[in-house]
């Protein structure tokens, strides 16, 4: 079985599109054994509701965001409905756990500055267990790789798991800070969101500039951002900074 890290809306198209996630013989399961939250964005969590015929599932996920999707989003005690629901196990920050499913793989939760939902009471005064990075390790061969889909700013928290991780899965939402302001779909900036702006001049190229991890993967990419055009400039330094652009169906395989 699996870990999902995150359901996003879109979860029944990425199931159907990834063999390893289907169970044979089972006509609404998943090969889905538990799934972890980093926060308890919209982006994050809708996923929740089409995996609902295969409950229970446990979630993992902080206090905080378990009381966001418990009372704004209520998407715990809506799905007590269906079998059970989803099951609450609680993420200590900084606390190494592991779930049954994949018994070789040690999580970290890593708190980090981001912001909470739009929905949520503590928008713009989130509490340290709004917004969590994942460090993950495998203990088999030791590769680590840290997972940061929401990245606001980096701290003395975050920063000494930046720097041991061999492998980066991290926040590319915004290539300006300004970006949707500019383009006119929306009225925040990427900092105003929780996200790190990528070409800033204390950005998060500069950032990745001075980490040693293996391979340094952008994810959580808005369709603002000019780097998905594989032909931009912006694209052409990211490739020449050595930094990789992740796409539907990427596959990471750590060796040691």
């Amino acid at each position: 079985d699996w870990v999902l890290c995150n359901a996003s809306p879109d979860i029944s198209q990425q199931i159907l599109h990834t063999p390893e996630l289907t169970r044979k013989g089972v006509l609404r399961g998943t090969a889905i054994g538990a799934i972890i939250l980093t926060d308890s964005q919209i982006d994050h969590t809708t996923g929740l509701l089409s995996l609902r015929e295969g409950c229970p599932h446990q979630v993992w996920c902080t206090p905080e965001v378990h009381g966001d999707l418990s009372t704004g989003f209520p998407i715990f005690p809506m799905l007590t409905h269906w079998n059970g629901g989803l099951q609450h196990r609680p993420i200590a920050p900084l606390t190494p756990f592991s779930v049954d499913v994949c018994d070789d793989l040690q999580f970290t939760a890593i708190p980090i500055i981001s912001n909470a939902p739009p929905y949520s009471p503590y928008r713009d005064r989130p509490l340290p267990g709004h917004n969590v990075a994942l460090f993950i390790e495998n203990r088999a061969n030791g590769q680590t790789l840290l997972y940061a889909p929401g990245l606001g700013e980096p701290d003395a928290v975050i920063l000494p798991w930046l720097q041991k991780a061999d492998c980066l899965l991290i926040d590319g939402t915004v290539w300006q800070d300004d970006e949707l302001l500019t383009t006119g779909v929306g009225h925040n900036t990427g900092k105003a969101m929780g996200h790190l702006a990528l070409a800033e001049e204390q950005g998060l190229m500069a950032l990745l500039a001075s980490l040693p991890a293996k391979r340094k993967i952008l994810i959580h990419i808005n369709n603002t951002n000019p780097i998905l055009n594989e032909q931009s400039p912006q694209r052409q330094f990211l490739t020449e900074q050595g930094i990789e652009v992740s796409w539907d169906g990427m596959a990471i395989h750590l060796q040691g």
